[in-house]
């Protein structure tokens, strides 16, 4: 892949690793808006947050090259992949970072939690316009197609303006035939949370283990300028996340508290 000057440079990567069907509808609308380098791992990668690998090297593989992009895996985490990346394998600093598309919602909290969007803040650090997206079904017969409107839609104005240093957008869209869904809807994160249960196992040699099975609790299903109620009604949520997790409305009164 050859880079010339006017060329927009696009670094991709995800949580779900490099043979999810997401990550390869993302792949092929991105190439529509430049020269695209992939960095994955093979394996998912999900729940993993902001995470680096600090214990082991880091080690990459270029697995394939063409004149519209280059892919390759690593072995570390998708904040490794986007550092590695901007560090040691790019040209110059990409023109976007995006992520995704994740396999099932990164809505409300569970932004803390997703590997996709973990991406996509470190993008943000490196002052990169920078999306996750997200497609709210985890079934493997996943339809990603329905994404690619909405896709090049916000990639399409973050191409034109600019988004403010510090933030990046957390696009997540729902399951549905593309007539059904009604439209883009600027949100808030939800208050919500995961009840994590835990189930207890044995294993063949009878030993005792424990697999999660959180269940996602809305504390505000009825509020209406949230991304939970964007999905349950159709909507393809777009929230701007900041890096910066400052309380800022509290500063004031928990300086009166301590002075």
């Amino acid at each position: 892949m050859v880079l010339e000057q006017n060329d927009k440079l696009i670094l991709l990567t995800n949580d779900d690793g490099l043979y999810a069907n997401g990550l390869k509808t993302l792949i092929e609308v991105m190439e529509e808006f430049g020269k695209v380098v992939l960095v994955s791992t093979i394996e998912s990668m999900s729940g993993m947050s902001q995470a680096l690998t600090v214990k082991i090297p880091l080690r990459v593989k270029l697995l394939e090259e063409n004149e519209k992009h280059r892919i390759y895996t690593c072995n570390g985490t998708p904040t490794d992949s986007i550092k590695l990346a901007v560090n040691q394998l790019l040209e110059r600093m990409p023109d976007f970072v995006v992520a995704g598309i994740n396999h099932g919602a990164n809505a409300s909290v569970s932004v803390l939690y997703s590997g996709t969007m973990a991406a996509a803040l470190e993008g943000c650090l490196y002052g990169v316009n920078s999306v996750g997206f997200s497609l709210n079904d985890f079934s493997r017969t996943a339809d990603f197609s329905v994404c690619k409107k909405y896709i090049r839609i916000v990639m399409e104005k973050i191409a034109v303006e600019s988004l403010p240093p510090g933030i990046c957008l957390n696009v997540n869209i729902p399951s549905l035939p593309e007539n059904e869904i009604k439209g883009i809807k600027v949100c808030r994160q939800a208050r919500g949370n995961w009840k994590e249960e835990f189930e207890k196992r044995k294993d063949p040699m009878g030993r005792t283990y424990y697999w999660l099975t959180g269940m996602f609790q809305n504390h505000e299903p009825d509020a209406m300028d949230t991304d939970e109620w964007a999905l349950t009604n159709g909507y393809v949520s777009v929230v701007p996340v900041s890096v910066d997790m400052t309380a800022h409305w509290y500063m004031d009164k928990l300086t009166g508290r301590f002075n």
